[in-house]
């Protein structure tokens, strides 16, 4: 009984390729009291295995919290999974507003201790006595009495990028640092004051409403399905956004753009900016933002440091990171002194810049013909080997290579290997070698630019 991934993401993705499917990113969450934490996720990651969801799940004895990526035509089979229990019978399931096929590439289930680290007590108070819920309209319309006070319960990477109007945006790295010093900051307002809060996706102001009430708050709201379901109802409904620029999501997205505006800055230039991505240095993955200019210069790194070790031989780079902390990297959120343009804690609300109107991530705008896939990167040579499939690959072609994690990048081939020595042009059913600065990967794809595009 398979009961833990045995694919790659790199093989995950070249999967979905193939399947030709959509997917649907969503989260849920749900506090319930689950005696055998260990004997539901293995009842979960069974069920939803055979209907290829993906995603990261947490489970404890206090319930589930989830974000994850569902084939389109399983959606009402997936959700069918969770109406086996009780608890989720009726469950919100907060879809995404941009889609990506690629946001989850793993089935991740892990038991934890809480489903969201808030460091608190729950025995200390009553975690059911909560906020009142709000919807977008009754949340703008909140939001515009002067009576009222809205916190941000997001850290400071999520809501540099995105947040709204007038909100308190805690410079915190995480939950639990915001709760103590939100009770602080607004000790004298307890009485008179109405607290409206917000998260991503509802699940911290679920504890966060009930543990202010605790500490005294007479009015507390919060803001039902957060961010997210937020997006929905005043796209479906035509209510005005008071949230400004994008909301920062943790998954392959890394966010999704609610309106236009652009609040942030590249953190290395200065220009306005508001794509997070992680260092290219293996012992680095630093989460920043960085613009394109900046994103070539530097080879995506986010300091000269990490620039050079990135050209540094395999073998240096692997001894450099013997001994470091580096398991946790992905969203590795610390500060660093290169990045000169960070910015958290009081933000401002004012854009620096309207953003394009398109997707997240759209793909480029080209015309282009599908060539073959990559088979292999050779790291220390920097080597590319791709198998020719559909078109012939000649010198001088311009051709474009996609990937889920590589993204999209453009180059000129000025020199092909095949059948064992240099060519001009490769056929269908070559295998093809040649120098590449960047790593591919088994779900890449190679097209050729075609020049009247």
């Amino acid at each position: 009984m398979q009961l833990y991934n045995t694919l790659s993401a790199e093989e995950r993705a070249q999967l979905i390729d193939e399947a030709g499917k959509d997917r649907l990113t969503l989260s849920f969450y749900a506090y319930a009291k689950i005696e055998d934490p260990k004997k539901f996720r293995d009842e979960l990651f069974i069920a939803w295995n055979v209907l290829d969801a993906l995603g990261r799940i947490y489970v404890a004895h206090e319930g589930i919290n989830a974000q994850m990526s569902v084939p389109a035509d399983q959606f009402e089979a997936f959700r069918n999974t969770l109406e086996a229990y009780d608890f989720m019978k009726g469950i919100r399931l907060n879809v995404a507003v941009d889609q990506d096929n690629y946001s989850f590439l793993k089935l991740t289930i892990k038991v934890r201790n809480k489903i969201v680290a808030d460091g608190l007590n729950d025995e200390t108070f009553d975690v059911t006595n909560k906020g009142i819920h709000l919807k977008a309209q009754e949340f703008n319309n909140l939001l515009d009495d002067p009576n009222t006070i809205v916190v941000d319960f997001r850290n400071h990477y999520e809501s540099e990028v995105g947040h709204f109007e007038g909100a308190i945006t805690p410079d915190v790295e995480n939950f639990r640092e915001s709760l103590p010093i939100i009770n602080e900051q607004l000790q004298d307002f307890k009485e008179d004051k109405n607290l409206l809060m917000y998260c991503t996706g509802g699940i911290r102001c679920e504890k966060a409403s009930a543990y202010f009430k605790h500490k005294g708050f007479k009015n507390v709201y919060q803001l039902e399905g957060g961010i997210i379901e937020y997006t929905r109802q005043i796209k479906e409904e035509g209510i005005e956004s008071k949230f400004i620029g994008k909301n920062f999501v943790f998954d392959h997205r890394l966010g999704e753009r609610i309106t236009d505006d652009i609040i942030s800055q590249c953190h290395q230039c200065g220009k306005p900016c508001d794509n997070h991505t992680n260092c290219a240095n293996d012992a680095c993955h630093l989460l920043f933002i960085q613009c394109d200019e900046c994103k070539t210069a530097m080879e995506n790194c986010c300091s000269t440091e990490c620039l050079e070790t990135i050209h540094l031989p395999l073998e240096e780079q692997v001894a450099l990171r013997k001994g470091l902390q580096v398991g946790n990297k992905v969203f590795r959120k610390g500060k660093s002194d290169a990045l000169k343009f960070k910015n958290s804690g009081d933000l401002s609300d004012k854009p620096l810049a309207k953003a394009e109107t398109k997707n997240i991530r759209q793909k480029i705008a080209v015309k282009k013909e599908l060539i073959g896939k990559a088979e292999h990167y050779f790291s220390k040579s920097k080597i590319a080997q791709f198998l020719i499939e559909n078109k012939d690959l000649s010198v001088g072609d311009k051709v474009l290579i996609s990937g889920p994690t590589t993204g999209e990048q453009e180059i000129t081939i000025t020199e092909i290997y095949a059948n064992g020595g240099p060519c001009e042009t490769a056929q269908i059913g070559d295998q093809v070698t040649f120098e590449l600065p960047f790593r591919v990967r088994l779900s890449d794809k190679m097209y050729r630019i075609l020049q009247n595009a």
